[in-house]
Order: C-alpha cells, then structure tokens, then sequence
C-alpha cells in the first residue's frame, strides 16, 4: 500500500513538474512538427490565411511594389495609437513610379487583390467598401488626392462589354498618419474605365458617380446578358503619380481584410 501511494504521488505530480522544468532548451532542434502548432501558427507558417491573396499580374506594369509589410508607424516624431496600423503590426506597402517605364504614359500600376473568392459575385451586392491609408507629405504635395484606390474587374454586361473595371477614389487623407476608415460607400468617387461603359452609364474620370448611382447605372443601362458580376477586386495605384505608403483595413461588405506580414487575415466588420 505504501508503494502504491508513493507512486500515485509521483504520477500526480509529474505534469506539474514538466510544466515548470521543459522549455525551448529541452526540446531538441528540428523535432517539432506542423501537426503540433496551433491552427494560428499553422497559418502563418504556411501563409494559408488569405492565400488567395497577391499581385495581380496582368494589372500591374512597371516594378510597382506591393509587399505585406511591418508598419509604418508614424513618421516625423508623430507616436502613438493613431500612428500604428489599425490592427496587428502590419499593412500593404505600396510603392509606384510615374517615369519608370518605356509605354506611355511611363508611369508603373500595381494592383493587390483577390482573382478568386469574389469571382461571379454580383455588382448590385457591393454595399460596403473601403480602407485606411498612411499618406506621407510627398504624396500630398503631387495631390491631395494622390493615393490608392479600391478597383473591381467586372463584366458590366452593358452595351455588349464584358470587362471593365469599376475604381473608386479616396478622397484627401491626412499626412504622415494613418487616416480614419475612408468610406467607399458614402464617400469619394467611382468611374467606369472602358469608354463605352463610361458613357453609357454617365461614370466617367471626368463626371464620377457615387457607389449607389454607379451600381444602379449598371441596371439600367443593362443589355439583356445577364447581371453585372465581379471578377476581380484589388487596391491598386497608377498609372498616374508616384507614391509610397501604406494601405490596411480593405473593407468588403460584411469582412475586414487586415494586411499582415505573414498574410491577409478577414474578421467580421465591426
């Protein structure tokens, strides 16, 4: 009997005893494998959240860069809450040229966005969009409303045109600072890129349209082919003026989509 409590003590004890003494040191180097991390760590591991996430190619010319990065936070001594990205430790950092290239206009396009989990989705169920950006004082300089913006590759299905894509553009953000959420759906400018599409709806880089009317022209300028459906959707910059910076935050209707280093992480939209 004695034997067999001694033992029962020894056995009762010895968990608590390995989760004070085992640490990195006592695990030798290389045996770990994936099947023992966590679901979040499996994730990163393999970038497997938002792996169909990346550079659209066909809708980039030039060495534009968009690279999921650490940062920014802040510049010019400016510290604190509004100056770190929205959420975790990173964003999108976008870089673009505007005499790069030997087209014209010399100017690279880079477009970050998503080929698959939207594809065959319907215009008129595009509610709610936009993002948060880091502007820099040089950005502003070229324009106030030089920056990023949110565009969809679609099939408007309108005067016989089966592709053009649908850009919204932010308006002024402030400088070296992460902005507010820069609402799509209420603010800023939408415009059609195909010509015909343009004119036949009224949305044009010249005469823009709000996210509401653009969507509802869509409708009545329909050719009978069926309804407007998404292909694509990205945040983009070019062909136009240089900038750097920063985008974090992508907002599609009832998803967030969080730029981090390891990938793009969708939470539910507060």
């Amino acid at each position: 009997m004695v034997v067999a409590v001694a033992a029962l003590c020894v056995a009762a004890s010895g968990g608590a005893y390995a989760a004070t003494q085992i640490n990195g040191h006592s695990i030798q180097n290389g045996t770990i494998t994936p099947a023992k991390l966590n679901k979040l760590a499996r994730n990163r591991l393999y970038h497997a959240v938002g792996q169909h996430w990346g550079v659209i190619d066909r809708n980039t010319i030039g060495s534009g860069v968009a690279d999921l990065r650490a940062g920014p936070y802040g510049s010019y001594g400016l510290t604190g809450p509004g100056t770190s990205p929205p959420h975790g430790v990173g964003s999108l950092g976008i870089q673009v040229s505007d005499q790069a290239t030997s087209q014209s206009p010399a100017s690279e396009k880079v477009s970050f966005g998503n080929e698959v989990d939207f594809y065959g989705d319907p215009v008129s169920g595009l509610s709610d969009a936009g993002f948060r950006v880091f502007q820099t004082g040089e950005n502003a300089t070229i324009g106030l409303r030089n920056l990023p913006n949110i565009s969809l590759e679609i099939n408007p299905n309108v005067a016989s045109v089966n592709y053009t894509q649908m850009v919204w553009v932010p308006g002024a953000a402030p400088v070296n600072k992460w902005s507010g959420y820069m609402n799509a759906a209420t603010t800023g400018d939408w415009y059609f890129t195909n010509s015909a599409v343009a004119t036949a709806t009224g949305c044009t880089q010249a005469l823009t349209c709000s996210l509401a009317d653009a969507k509802q022209a869509l409708v009545d300028q329909n050719d009978g082919s069926g309804p407007a459906t998404i292909d694509t959707i990205a945040v983009s910059k070019g062909r136009d003026n240089a900038w750097a910076g920063a985008v974090d935050d992508l907002r599609i209707n009832s998803k967030v989509y969080n730029f981090e280093p390891y990938g793009v992480v969708a939470t539910a939209a507060p």
